[in-house]
């Protein structure tokens, strides 16, 4: 009897409904995906500084171990009133190569991940499938 009741609502009512479960489920999606970016920004807020020191030390250390290779290859063409050119040159070249690597997998790695929120992505993806066969159930 109570069922008979429940199916005997109009569509102003079953639209009502709807409408407060779609506000309500767009809310709960909107809150995790807000929750998600905080945590990343809170992330972020404790890396960025250390990230700053850990870039200034190795930026350092890259520039005083260039000079010692340069200074190196330069003993090597002791003789020469270019040994200087020569060790900077090679060195320089040395970098490059190893630079345009590092570039190329970096470019890589960001085509292969995304910096989007994936799990509040998946539950959306979740969400429309759900929806879609509810709507096919209902029709």
């Amino acid at each position: 009897m109570n069922d008979a009741a429940v199916n005997h609502r109009s569509i102003s009512d079953i639209a009502a409904e709807m409408k407060e479960e779609f506000k309500q489920l767009i809310q709960t999606r909107m809150e995790m995906f807000k929750r998600e970016l905080q945590e990343k920004l809170a992330r972020l807020k404790v890396a960025a500084p250390v990230a700053g020191a850990a870039i200034l030390l190795l930026i350092t250390a890259y520039l005083l171990i260039t000079l010692a290779i340069v200074a190196v290859i330069a003993a090597v063409f002791a003789g020469s009133p270019y040994r200087w050119f020569f060790g900077f040159i090679i060195v320089g070249v040395a970098w490059g190569l190893l630079g345009a690597v590092a570039a190329y997998f970096a470019k890589r790695e960001l085509e292969i991940k995304t910096l989007a929120p994936t799990r509040t992505m998946e539950v959306l993806k979740g969400d429309k499938r759900w929806l879609e066969t509810e709507v096919k159930h209902q029709l």
